[in-house]
């Protein structure tokens, strides 16, 4: 089995086709979330990259009430509005640092 490099040339360029149009397709079905209302709704990997937490992490905030979420046919979902509340309740203002004797 012999082939040129004419051939193998042309059938690289038609894996690589293949290989973008498959990029292009699972990069724009990655952007879509769901939405309802008018709100948009995102699911745990999504909240997991927002907020840069582990799954317990999301599990535990979710236990306490700390953050709402929504099951639509079996699936957990947030609204990013919740999200954004979430981390704006979890901020804390800084305290400032007591002087201490040896501090002059």
């Amino acid at each position: 089995m012999n082939i040129d490099r004419m051939e193998f040339t042309a059938w690289m360029d038609r894996i690589m086709e293949r290989f973008d149009i498959l990029m292009e397709a699972v990069s724009t079905s990655k952007n879509q979330h769901v939405a309802f209302d008018g709100e948009e709704f995102l699911d745990n990997q999504d909240v997991l990259q927002m907020l840069k937490i582990s799954i317990r992490s999301l599990q535990r905030h979710r236990s306490s009430g700390r953050l709402p979420y929504y099951t639509i046919s079996g699936k957990i979902y947030y609204k990013l509005s919740d999200i954004h509340q979430f981390v704006r309740e979890s901020f804390t203002t800084p305290v400032p640092k007591k002087k201490t004797a040896n501090d002059k």
